[in-house]
């Protein structure tokens, strides 16, 4: 059955208008993924429970290769890259960093294991898009997120310094691949922010918080890091740039 029926007397310039109001809230935001690393990443994509897959949930990203999706107005959910990663050529194998353990190159509905670093989006919400980089399931890569084209303060984020290379020992995955958060690698409470911790007032950021927190300043460094760590955004396109050199 036809949506709309258009008569002779329909103007080209309304039609226009009619098409942007009708479907321009479902046209969402464009994301585009750059690998700056010097070796290949696989990003993997995890949309939160409501929001639709998008095109792939994880892929091959070669070095200084481009990917670009488009992201519909109301999805949430999260996006990393993986590394060191084997697979054969029907796309089975796995990764030596934040694994999503589906056993393919396609993530498949599963989730970082971390240490990883992740960029978080919610778009459209209240007519702002809220985005951030979080450290608070680890650190792999160095990860920027910019924002173009769209109103308001749209201010990029991310860590762009490399972690593994001063990770302490106790957070520090073999041979530097990746760096734990305190809460993996000690488990409790006070680094978890549960328990008795649960709440802003309870859990303050531990010492290795504090050390994300100085070398990357606006990437989320523990649970309760949301001041200085959420950022916002109108209308705009994104960019999620793995090792950049330095941010724009």
């Amino acid at each position: 059955m036809d949506l709309f029926f258009i008569s002779s007397s329909f103007h080209v310039p309304s039609l226009c208008v009619f098409f942007i109001l009708f479907f321009g809230g479902a046209l969402g935001a464009t994301f585009t993924f750059m690998n700056k690393c010097e070796y290949t990443v696989w990003p993997g994509i995890l949309a939160n429970a409501g929001s639709p897959s998008l095109d792939s949930t994880g892929f091959e990203l070669p070095q200084d290769s481009s990917r670009t999706f488009n992201v519909p107005t109301g999805w949430s959910g999260r996006m990393w890259g993986r590394s060191g990663c084997t697979f054969d050529g029907s796309g089975s194998g796995s990764c030596t960093t934040a694994d999503c353990g589906s056993g393919q190159v396609e993530c498949n509905g599963a989730g970082a294991s971390p240490p990883a670093t992740l960029a978080e989006f919610t778009l459209g919400t209240g007519g702002q898009d809220f985005y951030d980089v979080s450290l608070v399931d680890g650190y792999n890569l160095p990860m920027i997120v910019e924002a173009s084209g769209g109103s308001g303060l749209c201010a990029s984020t991310g860590c762009v310094t490399d972690l593994n290379r001063v990770c302490p020992s106790e957070l520090r995955v073999g041979g530097g691949e990746a760096c734990k958060s305190a809460c993996e690698a000690f488990g409790t409470p006070e680094y978890c922010c549960s328990g008795a911790f649960n709440s802003p007032a309870a859990c303050k950021p531990s010492v290795y918080a504090q050390m994300f927190k100085s070398a990357c300043p606006r990437s989320y460094s523990y649970a309760y890091d949301d001041p200085t760590s959420t950022f916002t955004c109108s209308g705009a396109d994104y960019t999620v740039t793995f090792c950049p050199s330095t941010p724009r």
